[in-house]
């Protein structure tokens, strides 16, 4: 049992009581004697330590910025995903907070034995298909009236975002999540008994002006079998991995076929609507870059260097004259 540390305001007190008679030391040597006794509730069995916990939360932050990016390009708005708590409890306690009616994610996860479950709430998945189809992301909560086409949509939206959670995982565990089921109502789905403890790894979520959660629930049978991978003495006894030249030669093979948009700003001019209808041609538009003054050059949507207009042999060309210091991601 761990021992209670009073502060030097609380020992002075306690002089203080003794020296003047308000408390007996005989007494207190007495209470010290006596059992303590501590209420426990086997239904809130706490079947994770602190330790596993802490491990747990480290392994979700890093889910939580993976999915950050992956949405962020699938959606193509601003998004935003941290781990807002973890938290152990009963399976039933879990299933009464979560809405009547959500959107339920069934993974299975081999080789561990079970099934785990994503629970998003309904504004977050509206918002996400609302971008997916081209919207500007609003969210309208009609979940229990989804048609096959939105089921399909979010289904595959989230089956996608699983393969970040096998990332995740990886410095503990391969895992391979399946997506094997997709509902809607709570009160269907009954992975597990009601006292049975999981772990809920609540992300709070921002997809543009809306917000909500994303819950990750794990069974305690499901980690079982790799709790002891989950204490400190296993991440620090750990060595990092290293990879193999192979690896590193198919992944520079990988960048170097990437493909990027590159584009070269001439120069911008605002006009009236009646003007743009009114043009023909041999007309003169008027830009705000003068002929002296290098032009920018955009990879992607970030400006990344000054360049001037030239030819290469019978097609335009640009020259790069310098990288735009101070600008986004610098050097890469």
């Amino acid at each position: 049992m761990a021992e209670e540390v009073l502060s030097q305001s609380e020992i002075d007190a306690l002089l203080s009581a003794i020296s003047t008679g308000e408390m007996n030391a005989e007494e207190l040597k007495k209470e010290e004697k006596e059992k303590k006794v501590k209420t426990y509730d086997f239904k809130r069995a706490l079947r994770f330590s602190k330790d596993q916990i802490r491990s747990l939360s480290r392994i979700h932050e890093n889910y939580a910025r993976m999915l950050t990016t992956f949405f962020a390009a699938q959606l193509r708005t601003y998004i935003q995903v941290g781990v807002a708590s973890v938290d152990q409890i009963p399976y039933e306690e879990f299933i009464r907070s979560i809405p009547k009616m959500t959107v339920l994610n069934v993974f299975e996860v081999p080789p561990l034995d079970g099934r785990i479950l994503m629970e998003v709430n309904p504004n977050i998945a509206y918002s996400m298909m609302d971008r997916t189809l081209g919207g500007r992301g609003g969210s309208v909560n009609k979940v229990e009236n989804l048609t096959e086409i939105e089921t399909k949509i979010m289904s595959n939206l989230f089956e996608k975002a699983a393969d970040n959670l096998r990332e995740a995982w990886s410095t503990v565990i391969d895992i391979d999540p399946i997506l094997t089921d997709f509902e809607v109502n709570p009160q269907f789905l009954q992975m597990v008994s009601p006292n049975e403890t999981v772990v809920v790894i609540s992300l709070n979520t921002t997809i543009g002006e809306t917000s909500g959660m994303i819950n990750i629930c794990i069974p305690h049978v499901v980690l079982e079998p790799i709790l002891p991978k989950l204490s400190v003495h296993y991440w620090m006894q750990s060595t990092k991995k290293e990879r193999e030249p192979e690896e590193i030669e198919a992944l520079k093979k990988r960048v170097r076929r990437t493909v990027v948009p590159l584009r070269t700003i001439l120069g911008n001019a605002t006009i009236s609507v009646n003007e743009f209808l009114n043009l023909s041609t041999d007309d003169v538009i008027q830009l705000d870059q003068k002929i002296d003054e290098p032009m920018t050059v955009q990879v992607g949507e970030r400006p990344k260097f000054y360049a001037q207009p030239g030819k290469q042999g019978n097609k335009m060309a640009i020259q790069i004259l310098e990288n735009i210091q101070g600008g986004d991601d610098d050097g890469e």
